[in-house]
């Protein structure tokens, strides 16, 4: 963006006068008729100039950059909302794996109280030693799963770390544990507004009123061009005759002409005009991209939504069925095999339930990306002059 503004003000300057002194100092020896000369030559003086801008070429040349710095606002805009969207994933991505790793522990204490049931059951020779050993194998199996759980944790805090800009590193305490319910459906509005609300939309558009200016510079580039300048110093020079010295000045008009380039400057309208066709092509792709975003979040949003009904409507009835499983089992009228596939089915419906609940978190923040809005220009603006203000 600083680089695009500098840009700006280099255009700019090609419209306004331009001021510069100019200064030599010589000494040179020529040869005379009786003896050779030795002089010094100093001169000193001030130049001006200024291009008169007849076709607006100047003109359109910085418009084409202040449209270029406009789309860069947009681009950091768009910037800010998409690392926005990612922090906000990692964020709650790192809510769930604390949950499933809560979600494990509860799990595996219950397992160890059914391997402490099914172990009295052993001993008093009312349950095979294969009971005894599957159950042990539920829940080994349960304390290694926690272990993916954690390495996710970490992966999920060290990417919250970078998009901080800080060393990658994994918090200790006072984390959230609970994922909270999703938000509501936000108003999708029409299609038009959609135009207005992207960044990225903007921006596209905003080059193609760029493009179309650099058209307007290369057509205005093969009129005729003048250009005036002037000089005002002071001289000093040594010559065989004696010292000269005084003042001087020059006042000076230039028109070029372009006649025969080889078609340079009629190559670089139809470089530019290719240039504004790519520009609105992108711009067309960039629309119907962003109609696409926002369908597929809306369809997405549906999906994930009704999927988390069901899922959690599938985790009550697994979870009646473990402990009626069990009830039956410890009242002897089942085998252990109920038991171990309702522990089985009951840890990984819960498990998805949580997956489903953050599933639905990120989708409802998809949605929010892909309709944008200008509910980051004004902490982009400020977080821009807080930092002019801090290079003054």
């Amino acid at each position: 963006l600083d680089q695009v503004e500098s840009l700006v003000r280099i255009n700019r300057s090609a419209q306004l006068p331009f001021l510069s002194s100019e200064g030599s100092l010589s000494r040179s020896r020529q040869p005379g008729l009786n003896d050779d000369f030795t002089g010094n030559t100093e001169q000193l003086s001030l130049v001006a100039g200024f291009e008169l801008d007849l076709w607006g070429k100047l003109k359109a040349r910085t418009k084409a950059a202040q449209l270029d710095y406009a789309a860069s606002q947009e681009d950091l805009q768009t910037l800010y909302i998409g690392l926005s969207a990612r922090l906000a994933d990692l964020y709650f991505l790192a809510v769930e794996q604390r949950a499933q790793i809560a979600l494990n522990d509860q799990l595996v204490a219950s397992y160890v109280d059914t391997e402490q049931r099914v172990e009295r059951r052993y001993r008093l020779g009312l349950a095979p030693a294969i009971d005894m050993y599957q159950s042990r194998q539920t829940q080994t199996a349960a304390r290694a799963i926690r272990y993916l759980y954690e390495a996710r944790l970490a992966e999920a805090e060290h990417g919250i770390s970078v998009l901080l800009g800080r060393y990658p590193q994994q918090k200790k305490s006072g984390s959230l544990t609970e994922l909270p319910a999703a938000p509501e459906l936000p108003e999708v509005g029409v299609p038009v507004d959609l135009l207005n609300n992207r960044p990225d939309l903007r921006a596209a558009l905003t080059r193609v009123g760029a493009a179309d200016e650099r058209v307007a510079a290369a057509i205005a580039d093969r009129f005729p061009s003048i250009s005036l300048s002037g000089s005002y110093g002071t001289l000093r020079q040594d010559v065989t005759a004696g010292l000269l010295s005084g003042d001087f000045w020059t006042l000076l008009g230039n028109l070029t002409l372009p006649i025969v380039d080889g078609g340079r400057r009629r190559a670089e309208v139809d470089r530019q005009e290719a240039a504004l066709r790519e520009a609105v092509a992108n711009y067309q792709q960039a629309v119907l991209t962003a109609f696409k975003d926002v369908e597929d979040a809306l369809a997405t949003n549906y999906a994930t939504a009704q999927r988390l009904e069901q899922r959690a409507a599938t985790a009550e009835a697994t979870g009646a069925t473990l402990r009626l499983s069990t009830d039956r089992y410890l009242a002897g009228l089942d085998d252990y095999l109920p038991v171990l596939t309702a522990q089985r089915t009951d840890f990984e419906t819960r498990s998805n339930l949580l997956a489903a609940q953050r599933q639905l978190l990120v989708d409802r923040i998809s949605l929010a990306r892909a309709l944008g809005g200008s509910w980051m220009r004004d902490l982009m603006n400020a977080r821009l002059q807080s930092e002019k203000e801090a290079k003054q």
